[in-house]
């Protein structure tokens, strides 16, 4: 029986150099933080893919795709405190919640962005899983964890601070930054649309202030974030191993994209990794 609870933290839309910029202390108690890759650049593809057990990736070179695959399920046995954990042990389904209920464990999702609600195709294999009712309160996830069950844990949390507009708990909403096209962006996809080509008629450029005020918020919230994990390893039994990841990064104005999604740019593959052992 694996002794290890194992907790994923997905800083969503978190930028390595971001991450690194904050310099939280708390987190890197876990261990060295390192630049990888993210398979995908937004959301929803990328969560699907840490959830089949693939943590983001470290672009080796000289290395066929099948080896490393091979080694980072293999690395499931250090986060677990397991032995004979392997690829084929996650297969047919290939998803690390169901792969996780097979060996005891009780298996909690908790996500800030709607397109991770609980009626999408993620939810599968878990116990539980709740979009939260705010998109920015990682605190609010830890008052709702439970770790009083004689099962070991899984928990999945999709941290949306990070995310924009890069807001904190306490900010009052009419204080977001607001930048044209970018809220409510699934509400109002179709009024772009005209003949079946892209209306371009939206607020052109955006203003460079602006983007720079953009990544200062995140950074500003994954130095906040670094607080909140900080009570949450306070509360977490000595017997968890915890990975701080983000499912992708995000652009500020750099070569003339902004976010992330339609983008094919370093900066949004680029994603801060660390993860250890409590005490």
């Amino acid at each position: 029986m694996p002794r290890n609870n194992y907790v994923l933290i997905v800083f969503d839309s978190c930028r390595y150099d971001a991450f690194q910029r904050a310099r939280p202390k708390t987190i890197r108690k876990l261990g060295t933080v390192q630049k990888r890759w993210a398979y995908a650049s937004w959301t929803g593809p990328s969560h699907f893919n840490l959830l089949t057990g693939l943590m983001p990736h470290t672009s080796p070179k000289g290395v066929f795709a099948s080896d490393y695959y091979q080694l980072d399920f293999l690395k499931y046995n250090e986060r677990l405190g397991a032995k004979g954990i392997e690829f084929k042990r996650f297969v047919p389904r290939l998803y690390l919640p169901v792969f996780l209920r097979s060996l005891g464990y009780r298996t909690h999702a908790m996500v800030s962005l709607p397109v991770l609600n609980p009626l999408t195709v993620l939810n599968s294999g878990f116990d539980t899983y709740k979009l939260m009712d705010r998109h920015n309160d990682m605190r609010a996830m830890i008052e709702e964890m439970d770790f009083e069950d004689d099962q070991p844990f899984f928990y999945l949390l999709n941290v949306g601070e990070t995310h924009y507009p890069y807001a904190l708990p306490d900010e009052p909403p009419d204080q977001w930054p607001k930048v044209s096209g970018v809220h409510g962006v699934f509400r109002h996809l179709d009024e772009h649309i005209v003949g079946g080509k892209l209306k371009r008629s939206r607020t052109k450029v955006f203003d460079n202030a602006k983007l720079a005020e953009l990544k200062s918020r995140q950074i500003a919230a994954v130095r906040y974030l670094d607080g909140v994990v900080e009570d949450l390893f306070d509360r977490l039994p000595a017997n968890t191993y915890v990975t701080i990841t983000s499912d992708h990064g995000e652009l500020f104005g750099e070569d003339g994209y902004f976010g992330h999604g339609p983008i094919q740019h370093e900066k949004v593959l680029e994603v801060p990794f660390v993860e250890g052992k409590l005490r």
